[in-house]
């Protein structure tokens, strides 16, 4: 078995276009060594419109972008392409691969190309459920800094030796070799077929959304339960109170935990204070932590900042 490692550059990315400009790979044996490194430049035949992966321009690759024309097209390295990949005794691999996978797929249909059929491992992937953290999509470079592994981001020959050696340093630290990674931690690799493409998952990814829904449904049966009690005390607030005038709005997790919220609001409310849901409508914000972004919009609006503790004590001895 061999593991072919790729990574992919494009001139440009728009939604249904990616026109490739470089194919790195880097093919090596079961022990990470290295049999075949190749950079296969292509005339992506259109102009260079480089963008980060959020969109923003500034992105420079490190190659002379007027030699591209003279590298041949898509089409002519298809085949050389597709049989690197299609493989029977190689386990394909790159980080965040679905991005690359689908920049095939665009560049196929584009020329009017036979799908590629693959199937595709991913070393992002990997490395999130070795972390137990899918909240995070590890970059390349921090990765490769984690892991203690130097190299020159954007040339695709690079950045695919780059995934092969953090690979190898992840395989390492965990004591097993690619196929132990997936069966350790019950990863489906992902594929590509028919122009159709499926993202690889885990038990891992699986076990955090069902935990992600979990709490999201509390958050719903929480909220609903503390408006229900809101709006069913504001209009029997006392009139005059020590808080006329005051209108209050709390953190979400403050509402969320309904054995404080309905105690504290009940206590605003006999005061004579007023309770809204919008940060930028009350004139006195309560969170734990002044940091945290619905603090920060109701400050910004002119609302006083009091920490949880110090409306607790101060209704205590109203």
């Amino acid at each position: 078995m061999k593991y072919l490692f790729f990574d992919i550059e494009c001139a440009c990315v728009y939604k249904n276009v990616a026109k490739m400009c470089a194919f790195g790979y880097v093919l090596t044996d079961e022990k990470f060594n290295v049999l075949e490194r190749e950079d296969i430049l292509l005339n992506p035949r259109g102009k260079f419109h480089l963008t980060d992966r959020k969109g923003r321009e500034g992105l420079v690759l490190p190659y002379e972008y007027e030699d591209f024309k003279k590298y041949p097209t898509f089409p002519a390295e298809y085949p050389r392409i597709k049989a690197l990949l299609e493989e029977k005794d190689c386990i394909v691999l790159g980080h965040a691969t679905v991005n690359d996978v689908n920049y095939l797929n665009l560049e196929t249909k584009r020329y009017k190309l036979p799908s590629f059929r693959f199937f595709y491992h991913d070393t992002q992937f990997f490395y999130m459920n070795a972390q137990k953290n899918f909240t995070r999509q590890y970059g390349l470079q921090a990765m490769a800094e984690e892991l203690g592994v130097e190299f020159t981001p954007h040339r695709a020959v690079d950045d695919a030796y780059a995934t092969m050696r953090v690979c190898r340093r992840l395989c390492e630290r965990e004591g097993t070799d690619v196929t132990g990674l997936a069966e350790k931690y019950r990863i489906r690799a992902g594929r590509i077929n028919g122009y159709r493409i499926q993202t690889p998952s885990s038990e891992g990814l699986r076990e955090y959304y069902a935990e992600k829904e979990e709490k999201r449904e509390a958050h719903m049966k929480a909220h609903e339960e503390f408006y229900r009690f809101v709006n069913k005390h504001m209009n029997r607030r006392k009139k005059g109170g020590s808080l006329e005038g005051k209108i209050f709005c709390f953190a979400r997790d403050i509402e969320d935990d309904v054995s404080v919220s309905r105690k504290l609001v009940e206590a605003i409310f006999a005061s004579g204070g007023q309770y809204t849901s919008h940060p930028t409508e009350c004139n006195v914000y309560i969170a734990r932590e002044e940091e945290e972004p619905r603090a920060k919009n109701a400050i910004t609006a002119g609302a006083a900042f009091i920490p949880l503790e110090q409306l607790e004590s101060a209704l205590e001895t109203i």
